[in-house]
């Protein structure tokens, strides 16, 4: 099976300092890749390549089988790659359909939405409850309520059919969990696993060894700036994944990248 986004021979350099190193990465059509690696092991700067965020300085990278290069995360999204960051990205202060269109507001049909520039508020609060309801998340009453009235749970859950809103092909979830209490993080998770059911591959960076564990059905593990090596979850244990990144244990060639 073809990897739906690829990555090789990624290299990015700040200064003296190689962030990505040669790297390689595959996410394969319709499964939760973790990304997993100590600090400074250059898991950001991989995102970020495959994001748009940062322009690596060698190394190519491919959607379904095509190569692509962005110039900035706007070509990726248009791409169809969404990231949802762990700082969220939204407006406190505007509404759950705002945050949910903003940046791709719809516009009313014929002159007033063209010439006007008047806003299809009807339209995007019909679509932002619709996705909201697909992802199970309609304990959120009112779709004109302001984000910064919701539990941090619910914030990541707008942020995350967000991004399943328009990204059609791949989602980035950045540490998802990492602000979150027992009970929200438990459906930030079920979340994660909600969105794989409708086919969207899903690249999860986490530093919480018990989630990736869970949802994960490949494990990618970052040190030096490069893939180390891609395990399986059902065959190894956490401490092996720690142990790998830490550098304690190196991974056996099967693994390896």
């Amino acid at each position: 099976m073809e990897p739906i986004l690829k990555a090789r021979g990624l290299v990015k350099r700040y200064g003296r300092v190689t962030a990505l190193d040669h790297c390689d990465f595959d996410l394969m059509p319709g499964e939760v890749l973790a990304v997993i690696g100590d600090n400074g092991a250059g898991k950001s700067s991989l995102i970020k390549a495959v994001s748009g965020a940062v322009i690596p300085d060698a190394g190519t990278v491919t959607l379904e089988g095509r190569e692509v290069r962005f110039a900035s995360p706007i070509d990726a999204r248009e791409a169809g790659i969404e990231t949802v960051y762990q700082t969220l990205a939204m407006s406190p202060a505007l509404s759950i359909a705002d945050n949910m269109f903003m940046g791709r507001e719809l516009r009313k049909p014929g002159f007033r939405g063209k010439i006007l520039r008047q806003l299809d508020r009807k339209r995007m609060e019909d679509l932002a409850r619709e996705k909201l309801n697909d992802l199970g998340l309609m304990t959120i009453q009112n779709i004109n309520q302001a984000v910064e009235t919701l539990s941090g749970g619910q914030r990541q859950g707008v942020a995350v059919a967000r991004a399943a809103a328009f990204g059609s092909k791949v989602i980035i979830l950045d540490e998802p969990t990492a602000a979150l209490g027992v009970k929200e993080s438990r459906r930030v998770l079920e979340l994660i696993q909600d969105v794989k059911s409708r086919g969207i591959p899903i690249i999860l960076i986490s530093h919480n060894m018990p989630h990736v564990f869970e949802v994960a059905d490949r494990i990618h593990v970052h040190r030096l700036g490069k893939r180390l090596c891609v395990i399986d979850p059902g065959e190894y244990t956490m401490s092996d994944a720690v142990a790998f990144m830490t550098g304690a244990k190196e991974p056996d060639t099967a693994a390896a990248a």
